[in-house]
């Protein structure tokens, strides 16, 4: 069993940014690819970014390339998602989620997931 705390959301005004951070306990957070999602007020959950167990591989949503940079520090047992020049469509509850099944831009290869920290971009 993994359990997965996000931290690091708030209120932010456009073009500006946030890091978020995934802290896991639990099994061996090495083991598990992680990623980031986000579900954004009356829409479904969507894919954000993955990183493989090792961080030689990265996906993003092709939408967000460029301004989201996913990484982790397998020592620190945490994964982030640095955010930059942010809009307001970007608001959203950003979730972390865990898997033994390897990196994946499919949620349903995801077994665990934390709360969820809320963004929210100001206009």
């Amino acid at each position: 069993q993994v359990q997965l705390v996000e931290s690091g959301g708030g209120l932010v005004q456009t073009g500006g940014s946030l890091r978020l951070s995934c802290a896991a306990s639990g099994r061996t957070f090495s083991s598990y690819a992680m990623a980031w999602f986000r579900r954004a007020p009356g829409k479904e959950r969507e894919f954000v970014a993955a990183i493989s167990r090792a961080s030689y591989t990265k996906y993003y949503a092709d939408s967000l390339k460029g301004r989201f940079t996913i990484s982790r520090d397998n020592a620190k047992n945490t994964v982030y998602l640095q955010m930059n020049s942010l809009k307001p469509e970007d608001t959203a509850v950003y979730y972390c989620a865990a898997s033994s099944r390897g990196v994946s831009i499919n949620q349903r290869e995801y077994e665990y997931w934390g709360q969820g920290t809320q963004v929210t971009v100001s206009s």
